[in-house]
């Protein structure tokens, strides 16, 4: 679907985004969606309708750390895709200085690993070597909410601020024929392998998992005749994160807050690490232990569903038959006449810990109608399960967001999220 959303939200988590020139709702998850809606109640823990709430207002930390990056929010690579926060990633070929700087990568805290399209990696891609399996090349099918990322997997330096992931496996989109995509890959909906696709020049996924086991591989001898492949756990497409050595713990997010009525642009900071540096200091006043990708649960509108933290999805997802969609360009976004308040209960995926998100929802036509915004705090919509909770960017905006990697392989903590 490619309108005025995009996005990259794995299937399982959600995402996508919208086009000022024909949007369509945005990201969903949970392999897709069904046509039943909740009904909205009265304000309480597990519903909304309420009045506005203020905005959250943190402010992010100053990117000039080595854990540290700096994340911008702007009119991007193709102009139509709102709330895609992006960072640069610098790629070398492993253990040498040949190496090659892509900015517009998008941030996606539902997702695990890098994945870069081959167009931006022009003077390196021939470099790269790829990974075998069997007696072919290794390739991976990723599927996200709005379509599928095709392309070999390639061992490469991963640059990130100043930490280093050495040598690690990462997705190359794109760099196969397209009559080399297998049936069952293409099933999950359009081809996101071109920037006017995507929307950005990859995506780098930092969600809880250390490892994405969660895409389908396949052998491709002579690049061609790909079949299902079996692949060991060093040859998966690797979360950069957990190989930053010290600061391999988690990430942060942190967005600086926009105004209610939406923004041209906004900036964040993307820390790595939690509690290992002066800076990333663990404060956030709501934890929640999660599922290996990330999900934990919500009550809300009398429903309970999966919900998670979403950076790569462009707005708050949830089904409400009450609220009014706008229609048009704006698509399954959501248009109330007056701002509103909604919160929702939440609960660790182990049970130990409960606590509350509470949000706004504006007019989507107030907040983007207008073409000069690409940012917006308060930005809803339905689409995708009617069965998730997506908290998608919108709701990051003024908040530190912390993820914490899934460290129980090696005798650590489970993997939670926390603001």
């Amino acid at each position: 679907m490619r309108s005025l959303w995009l996005r990259p939200c794995r299937l399982f988590s959600g995402a996508a985004l919208v086009a000022l020139v024909s949007l369509v709702a945005a990201c969903g998850g949970g392999g897709g969606g069904s046509n039943n809606s909740s009904n909205g109640g009265g304000s309480n823990s597990s519903g909304g309708g309420g009045s506005a709430v203020p905005s959250p207002t943190q402010q992010p930390t100053a990117a000039g750390a080595a854990n540290t990056v700096s994340v911008t929010v702007n009119s991007g690579l193709t102009g139509t895709l709102p709330n895609i926060p992006t960072v640069s990633v610098t790629i070398c070929k492993a253990g040498t200085s040949t190496c090659e700087k892509v900015d517009n990568v998008q941030v996606d805290t539902a997702s695990f690993g890098l994945r870069l399209l081959a167009s931006a990696l022009p003077n390196l891609l021939g470099t790269l070597p790829t990974t075998t399996a069997g007696s072919g090349t290794l390739a991976e099918c990723t599927a996200f909410a709005d379509g599928y990322t095709w392309g070999t997997v390639r061992s490469a330096d991963v640059k990130i601020g100043g930490e280093t992931a050495s040598n690690i496996p990462i997705q190359v989109i794109g760099d196969l024929a397209a009559n080399t995509v297998p049936q069952a890959c293409a099933g999950f909906g359009a081809a996101q392998n071109t920037v006017q696709d995507l929307g950005a020049n990859g995506i780098l996924g930092i969600g809880v998992a250390p490892y994405d086991t969660f895409g389908e591989y396949y052998a491709c001898p002579g690049n061609t005749n790909c079949v299902t492949a079996t692949v060991a756990q060093t040859q998966l497409v690797a979360n950069p994160v957990p190989k930053f050595g010290a600061d391999g713990n988690g990430v942060i997010l942190e967005m600086a807050p926009v105004s209610d009525s939406g923004a041209p642009s906004a900036t964040g900071t993307l820390v790595f690490g939690i509690g290992t540096q002066p800076n990333n200091a663990m404060n956030a006043s709501q934890s929640f232990v999660t599922d290996s990708s990330g999900r934990l649960s919500s009550t809300f509108n009398g429903r309970t569903l999966q919900t998670f933290l979403d950076s790569g999805s462009n707005a708050i997802f949830f089904a409400d038959s009450a609220l009014p969609q706008c229609g048009g360009n704006l698509g399954t976004f959501y248009c109330p006449s007056s701002t509103q308040s909604f919160s929702a209960a939440l609960a660790s995926n182990n049970g130990a810990t409960s606590g509350t998100a509470t949000f706004n929802v504006a007019n989507g036509n107030a907040l983007l109608g207008s073409g000069a915004n690409y940012a917006a705090n308060n930005l809803a919509g339905q689409f995708g399960s009617s069965a998730d909770l997506d908290l998608g960017l919108s709701f990051f905006y003024g908040r530190y967001v912390y993820y914490g990697m899934d460290m129980t392989a090696s005798g650590g903590k489970a993997p939670y999220v926390a603001f």
